[in-house]
């Protein structure tokens, strides 16, 4: 089947802690599995349960350990037997951010080559 997104998605690694934006709730720590990731956002599972349209705050770590400083707006989530899958898009991610995610990408190609 032909991908069709707009950016590649990678399969990342990490942990993740949630502050939802304009709320009274306290920040909640979630381990999530990262599905894939793009510049543009990010499919995660994990089993707190969170808002379709609600934005939220994250620390990403990324495979160098860097941790990217983010915001996401859920706008897609689906429960599962385990717990729940989202998809969410960034936020007012600075383009240096952005880089880092593709220059992830651009490594990660080159080795996927190199292993063939």
């Amino acid at each position: 089947m032909e991908d069709k997104r707009k950016h590649k998605r990678l399969g990342l690694t990490g942990e993740i802690l949630i502050k939802h934006l304009g709320g009274n709730e306290g920040p909640v720590n979630a381990t999530i599995e990262i599905t894939d990731c793009s510049s543009d956002g990010i499919g995660f599972s994990t089993d707190a349960q969170l808002v379709v349209g609600n934005n939220y705050e994250a620390n990403l770590t990324l495979w160098t350990k860097e941790v990217l400083h983010v915001f996401i707006q859920i706008v897609r989530a689906v429960q599962t037997e385990t717990g729940f899958h989202y998809g969410g898009i960034f936020i007012g991610m600075p383009d240096s951010e952005k880089m880092r995610i593709e220059v992830y990408e651009t490594v990660e190609d080159q080795l996927k080559e190199q292993n063939n």
